[in-house]
């Protein structure tokens, strides 16, 4: 008998249409174990079974069975009622707990069974072809799998992972039950559920796990806090001068994060202090010998004597023009001696020669502090930790005493030394004297008024000599910083230089204006000229960027209070910002000063904006955070979007939500929190083709 060949009609051409998606749920059926056998089409049917089959069955045993298996009906009398198409080790591990007597013929296995040839083909070729295991299920199992005493690798190998997987999901087993009821609920996930689990007290993991399933949101920034209080990571400023060998070398312990996410943990903080003020006092021990009082911290500040005065940076217009430029070129000294030092911190093999840049990058500091304060001499050092120049420095000097007027005068001149620069008396143009001879107030009033308003109508018909009038009352106002009243001034503009009380100069942003101020001031005096003609004497070029700086040095739109909301001030800088196309990040990025008051929330959001989101980011202490913000804003020459005028007033406050990630514990996330077993785009598409 020959086989047929089957013919095949050719059929006339139809457009093609596009066929619809094919939605397929599987519907979950429970049958019992003794109707339960392994289908021949089984691409394993018929091997032996493999050694993990014991451990297998254990595992079962302990924990249930997490996958359904999927089945198709039983074909003639020779197939049981049910067919296994895939599962066929999970099969035999139930066949020795029924000969163990654990469990009988009539316990229940969830099955997923299929009629379609189509899908019972496709799901002899494909694994993995069932609805996915939550994760928070996979880790009850595990769970209950350390109850019963399996052992961690017993485990991996029963279920096919590495162990270092086993042992974080082992870990996350011991979190609070209400945290797994939240993860599968999806109302927190998986990484949130690790950061939990890192809390050492189980009831604050309920409080905490309840409260986001009562629909209050899950409070990480506590977590985080309450996390921070209580180690001291690889990222601590104190690091900076201690690399992990010496801190081992000096018996420091160290522990690394069973997650991967989070830098190491340094266990024995009072060695990293003690290893760091040894090393800080060896270079401080170099100032000791010039006479130099040193003290070395990595906590507060110490106390020192009342008479002390703290130096710090000095701003234009506080020392002559001379010894200005002798400060500003000791800063720069200062300024690329501390980048060479942190250059050579870097180089961890070599501390000799690190300690010796730290230690020319002091004696810039005191250079520049000295020239700052009139040539005082430092007599006293701070020494703290700094995160990337190893230490910080600040200077002291002895005040400088109060002397009466007698004994100022009976000082010689030599021993007379300010540090303010010496009074400069410009010159005045002489006016003719008024006619005052029989004439009282009232006729005097009259006059003066009419000739002011005659000057108003001659000064409105000439632009050019209005905006020399204008930028000479602004310069005296501003930079001169006298003659500010009405009485004493033609013109009766009035202005401020923006300086609130209790903030900084920004030497990249305002403080630049201010130096070329000062410069302008310089150059003024040294004229011997009068402010009016002085400023008619410049060419057009130099007299309009003198008054873009007068104009913008008088700029005031901070507010105090987050109730006081300037809202015509703010749409004039908008204005103002969009004329001048202004971009804050073309001079200055976010440093430790301005983020000093930002919480821990606004600080790992800006990462997420500025796409420098890392999950170990998150769990820094503070102060290293500050750090990494800033050093990540650098790089990627970012702002705060608050910081540009064309931005809502807090557009970077509310910060996205940070995505899930492959949590690097071998279980994939998603937003619902189911990440085991899961269905393969190759798998689904297979399905699909199968039961068109």
């Amino acid at each position: 008998m020959s086989d047929l060949v089957p013919v095949i009609t050719p059929t006339p051409s139809v457009p093609e249409t596009q066929t619809p998606a094919v939605i397929f749920k599987p519907v979950e059926r429970i049958v019992r174990l003794g109707d339960l056998g392994i289908a021949r089409e089984n691409l394993r049917y018929g091997e032996p079974a493999d050694d993990d089959i014991p451990t297998l069955a254990a595992t079962l045993k302990a924990a249930g069975q997490l996958q359904p298996v999927t089945v198709r009906p039983g074909r003639g009398k020779k197939e049981q009622p049910f067919m296994a198409l895939d599962g066929r080790r999970r099969r035999l591990a139930l066949a020795i707990l029924l000969e163990a007597g654990d469990i009988d013929e009539d316990y229940p296995v969830r099955t997923y069974v299929e009629t379609d040839p189509a899908r019972q083909a496709a799901a002899v070729l494909l694994t993995n072809t069932a609805v996915p295991v939550h994760v928070a299920d996979v880790i009850a199992a595990i769970g209950r799998m350390l109850k019963s005493k399996l052992t961690i690798t017993a485990m991996a190998r029963a279920l096919g992972y590495d162990e270092i997987e086993i042992k974080r999901l082992a870990a996350l087993s011991r979190v609070a039950p209400a945290a797994l009821v939240a993860l599968k609920a999806g109302r927190i996930t998986l990484r949130q559920t690790r950061l939990l689990a890192r809390l050492p007290d189980r009831q604050e993991q309920e409080d905490l796990a309840q409260m986001t399933l009562d629909g209050h949101g899950f409070q990480e920034w506590r977590v985080s806090e309450r996390l921070d209080d209580s180690r001291v990571t690889t990222r601590d400023r104190r690091c900076a001068l201690v690399d992990p060998r010496a801190y081992a070398d000096a018996g420091g312990r160290t522990e690394t994060d069973l997650f991967g996410e989070l830098p190491p943990v340094l266990l024995d903080p009072d060695i990293l202090t003690e290893v760091w003020t040894r090393r800080a006092r060896g270079i401080a021990a170099v100032f000791e010998a010039e006479w130099i009082s040193v003290h070395v911290t990595a906590g507060p500040e110490p106390e020192l004597p009342d008479d002390l005065e703290a130096l710090g940076y000095v701003y234009g217009g506080s020392l002559p023009a001379e010894e200005m430029a002798r400060y500003r070129a000791q800063r720069e000294v200062f300024n690329d001696r501390t980048e060479k030092a942190r250059i050579a911190l870097a180089d961890v093999e070599h501390p000799d020669v690190a300690d010796l840049a730290i230690v020319d990058m002091i004696h810039a500091r005191i250079a520049s502090d000295q020239t700052g304060c009139g040539g005082r001499v430092v007599t006293t050092l701070v020494l703290w930790p700094a995160a990337e120049a190893g230490v910080d420095i600040r200077c002291y000097t002895p005040g400088e005493p109060e002397i009466d007027k007698e004994d100022q005068d009976a000082a010689p001149e030599a021993a007379r030394r300010t540090s303010g620069p010496p009074a400069y008396v410009p010159p005045e143009i002489d006016a003719p004297e008024p006619d005052t001879e029989g004439v009282n107030h009232a006729l005097h009033a009259v006059r003066t008024d009419v000739a002011t308003r005659g000057l108003i109508r001659a000064l409105a018909d000439d632009p050019g000599a209005a905006l020399t009038a204008l930028i000479a009352r602004l310069f005296t106002v501003l930079v001169r910083r006298a003659h500010v009243t009405r009485t004493d001034s033609a013109l009766a503009i009035t202005a401020s230089g923006f300086n609130p009380a209790n903030s900084r100069v920004i030497e990249a942003l305002d403080g630049d204006v201010r130096r070329r101020l000062e410069d302008r001031r310089t150059a003024w005096e040294a004229s011997g000229e009068t402010v009016i003609a002085w400023v008619q004497g410049l060419p057009h070029g130099e007299k309009m960027g003198l008054l873009a700086e007068l104009t913008a040095i008088s700029l005031d739109v901070r507010e105090e209070k987050t109730f006081s909301i300037r809202r015509t001030a703010r749409s004039e800088a908008a204005e103002l910002a969009a004329l001048c196309q202004a971009d804050i990040t073309l001079h200055w990025t976010p440093d430790a000063p301005f983020l000093q008051p930002h919480s821990k929330a606004l600080l790992t959001g800006m990462l997420d904006t500025m796409g420098a989101d890392d999950e170990r980011a998150k769990t820094l202490r503070k102060t290293e955070l500050i750090d990494w913000v800033a050093e990540q804003a650098a790089q990627r020459t970012w702002a705060p979007a608050a910081l540009s005028w064309a931005a809502p007033i807090d557009a970077d406050q509310d910060a996205p939500d940070i995505a899930d990630q492959v949590a690097g514990d071998g279980v994939h996330e998603d937003d619902e929190g189911a990440g085991a077993f899961v269905v393969t785009s190759a798998g689904k598409a297979a399905l699909d083709v199968a039961a068109a």
